[in-house]
């Protein structure tokens, strides 16, 4: 079947795998192939075994990891999540250095990400964090900043993906995660939803590292250029192309409705930001739409609070209303020194002079 092939000599033998994916997608199980793989897997597994039980022989303590680790990484490839983890726990009882402590620590959350399993990777990235606080080298610190954003994007904190992917475009070294060009896609992704126009004119329209690599995906390059440059219609006709990218990707799929939703709304707002008044035949033209698909995306978008205007549907205009963001500001910092001087009356009550 083409599960089975899939799953077997390509990738490892995944025979625990293959017997939940049949299971889970209710599909009959080859048993003849099942058969050969469980055989693979045994005399690899047996093999590794004795490696372990060598090295506890004969060789040193950094022997003994290292064939721990090696049998870590079959188990990971054979999809046995239960086994990996009972091994990658008894390897880091017997590691003792920080920067091997990390390895294993990133082993657990690729395997978290794998199975889609959040707990797994919270728990890892934060112990992570604490190690590389005890004295993490420069490279595993960049690699936990990448480990970081991937994750926030699986669960759509495309801020803080945005941020930590940034923060290493030139110092990637996290392969066993992505192909840098896997990384960069992420990386314009999640900006151009987070970042307002001057920090994505320095860190990415003007990126030179980013830059160095855009010839290679051409779509990625118009996407940014069309936005930046206002040129609309080009812009929705990258976006959905965009969309396709989205929806083939195993951790943006589920995001790809909101993402692109987003994206739309930030087009709207960067065009009306330009005008006090438009009418909705103008925007119609320059997205490339009908009038009455502009008039349904932004009476919609203006309902649901999205979008700073009003539609005057008799004499077909959109009236921008632009925020007063010093007022905003204002009524920010009275209401925070309310609160303050409210907490000092009742510290004061508190307290006995």
């Amino acid at each position: 079947s083409t599960v089975s092939s899939g799953i077997n000599a390509e990738y490892g033998y995944m025979a625990k795998l293959y017997k939940e994916v049949s299971e889970e997608l209710k599909l009959p199980l080859n048993n003849s192939v099942m058969e050969e793989m469980e055989q693979k897997n045994k005399e690899e597994l047996d093999k590794l075994t004795e490696e372990i039980a060598n090295a506890e022989k004969n060789e040193g303590e950094s022997e003994v990891r290292e064939a721990m680790v090696k049998k870590c990484e079959y188990l990971t490839c054979i999809g046995d999540k239960e086994g990996a983890l009972k091994m990658l726990k008894e390897t880091l009882d017997k590691t003792t250095t920080t920067g091997h402590k990390l390895d294993l620590h990133f082993h657990l959350i690729r395997l978290g990400l794998f199975f889609s399993d959040n707990k797994l990777i919270t728990v890892n990235l934060d112990k992570a964090k604490e190690l590389i606080e005890l004295g993490g080298d420069w490279d595993r610190r960049n690699r936990l900043k990448v480990y970081t954003g991937f994750y926030a994007m699986s669960v759509r904190n495309f801020k803080d993906a945005a941020s930590n992917f940034l923060d290493t475009v030139s110092t990637f070294t996290s392969y066993e995660l992505m192909t840098y060009l896997c990384f960069i896609k992420y990386a314009i992704t999640a900006a151009m939803l987070t970042l307002d126009r001057q920090e994505l004119t320095k860190k990415v329209v003007n990126g030179s590292d980013i830059n160095e690599v855009l010839h290679d995906i051409p779509l990625f390059r118009k996407y940014i250029d069309s936005l930046y440059n206002a040129q609309y219609a080009e812009f929705f006709v990258a976006l959905a192309e965009i969309e396709h990218f989205l929806k083939k990707d195993r951790m943006l799929a589920k995001h790809a409705s909101y993402y692109v939703r987003e994206m739309r709304v930030r087009s709207y707002s960067q065009l009306l930001e330009s005008y006090s008044n438009l009418t909705v035949n103008y925007m119609a033209n320059s997205f490339g739409v009908s009038e009455k698909f502009i008039d349904k995306e932004l009476s919609r978008f203006i309902a649901a609070g999205a979008l700073n205007a009003k539609i005057d549907k008799v004499g077909g205009i959109v009236q921008a209303n632009k925020p007063d963001k010093k007022n905003a500001q204002y009524q920010a910092v009275i209401k925070q020194g309310d609160i303050l001087l409210n907490r000092i009356q009742k510290l004061s009550r508190v307290i006995t002079i």
